[in-house]
């Protein structure tokens, strides 16, 4: 959280869109790169896109969702509380100004008619200036300048680049102490890849209508920055909901709200009532602190494996918890050049502790993407497929291109090295398409194929 209260979205490595960590993203360079069984020449298919979101069963105790409910609407992530419940009194309207990328009007009406149908908020398009939230499109590097570390962000108060600079240097900034939102802007990348955008753009759109603060304990929620999830989920969209539910108002303090809630949450998620309660345990400050510089990128590498190393020992979680196995997923993505056999050691780790909750699947084909490295490097088509193939369906159900172009490119190499070529194919080629949604353009998308083809000892 900057000092003046935006809410950035931060892009770490350990969960970064690159496919191997012991190999270099890098996402602005123009190459000439073509996929080795394609041939360079070979024109890209067309883009992959999502066409419908699968919603999928909250799987929480409504006494736990009360918790959950309170600790995100009623602090930020510095931890300090908020007195009063803050959302817009009234219907809602968005526009957007700038460079506006061709996939961004799709994927901002899908999720428009998300929030209304799921949440069911009052939210429109418009094209007036007078909208409640602006959505503005600036390049990466003019994003870098405004807020440096940022992939996008949101503010409150604000409705124009220009605006957002005075009133940043006046420190006019600040969600602490609105209750009755008004305005708000989110800047998001114009040049990014696609999915980049769309992932940016549930995060910060759901944050100026609700949320400010994250929960790394939430193992269904955008609302936490561990970035498994890119698209706002089942759970996200019920707290949504609750938080526009006619008994909230705007303004209420924590302990009218938390009588409302119980009710609220009967009438949303009946199912919920009588499941029983999974233990929580704070989230300690000092796993935070190890997370983040385990997390980020300018911590020299040995530093960043330490402070992985003591997230692990703290283990804030009980049971199969989400921060238990995300701990392990950094250091195993961290230690994969320097230790191998510790690197494929504590993915293994964080497989087994995601296997343990059904709400945990997206978390599993990210493991699975770089365990099956790890069988690719050893020439075993067998052991490639029974990787990824479990984790396919998670993937592309989660809406997530980028993991699901990774696990079809690596299938791809495992059925080639059983012998099954045709298909291996035809796998690359939807591979392909779906890439062109996660990575970019054709750079990016044969930059990736070629790192995977590269493990391959067979190529």
């Amino acid at each position: 959280m900057a000092k003046f209260s935006l809410k950035p979205r931060m892009r770490q490595l350990a969960m970064g869109t690159c496919v191997l960590a012991l190999l270099a993203c890098n996402e602005g360079e123009d190459t000439n790169i073509g996929p080795r069984t394609l041939g360079s020449d070979t024109a890209l298919p067309p883009m992959r896109t999502f066409v419908s979101t699968s919603a999928s069963p909250v799987y929480r105790a409504n006494a736990d969702l009360v918790g959950d409910f309170l600790d995100l609407n009623f602090r930020i992530e510095t931890g300090r509380r908020l007195t009063h419940l803050s959302k817009f009194p009234g219907p809602v309207t968005v526009r957007v100004m700038g460079d506006i990328p061709s996939t961004l009007p799709t994927d901002l009406a899908r999720l428009i008619r998300r929030f209304r149908n799921e949440a069911k908020i009052d939210i429109s398009l418009t094209n007036s200036a007078d909208a409640n939230i602006t959505i503005i499109m600036l390049t990466r590097s003019q994003l870098r300048r405004e807020v440096p570390g940022a992939a996008c962000f949101v503010v409150p108060n604000v409705t124009s680049l220009e605006d957002f600079r005075e009133k940043r240097r006046n420190h006019q900034i600040s969600w602490v102490g609105i209750s009755h939102r008004d305005k708000a802007a989110i800047m998001l990348p114009s040049d990014a890849a696609p999915q980049e955008i769309r992932d940016c753009l549930h995060e910060e759109l759901a944050q100026a209508l609700g949320p400010l603060n994250d929960l790394y304990r939430l193992p269904n929620s955008v609302f936490n920055d561990d970035n498994f999830h890119s698209v706002l989920t089942s759970f996200d969209m019920m707290m949504l909901r609750a938080l526009y539910h006619p008994s909230l108002s705007a303004g209420m303090d924590r302990a009218s709200v938390a009588r409302q809630l119980p009710s609220i949450f009967r009438d949303l998620n009946p199912g919920g009532e009588n499941r029983a309660r999974t233990p929580t345990v704070e989230t300690p400050v000092a796993w935070t602190q190890a997370m983040h510089q385990a997390l980020a990128n300018a911590t020299i590498q040995v530093k960043r494996q330490q402070a992985a190393r003591r997230a692990i020992q703290l283990r804030p979680g009980i049971g199969p918890d989400v921060r238990n196995g995300f701990a392990h997923y950094a250091l195993g993505r961290l230690s994969m050049q320097s230790d191998p056999a510790e690197a494929y050691n504590h993915l293994r780790q964080a497989d087994a502790i995601f296997a343990g909750r059904p709400d945990m699947a997206i978390h599993r084909a990210k493991v699975a993407v770089q365990l099956a490295s790890f069988a690719l490097r050893d020439g075993d088509g067998a052991a490639v497929l029974q990787a990824v193939d479990p984790h396919i369906s998670a993937a592309s159900s989660h809406e997530n291109a980028a993991v699901l172009a990774s696990l079809l490119m690596f299938r791809a190499e495992g059925l080639d090295l059983v012998g099954r070529s045709s298909e291996a194919q035809s796998v690359r080629l939807d591979a392909l398409g779906w890439a062109r949604y996660g990575y970019g353009g054709q750079s990016a998308v044969f930059r990736r194929l070629k790192e995977i083809q590269d493990l391959n000892p067979a190529n």
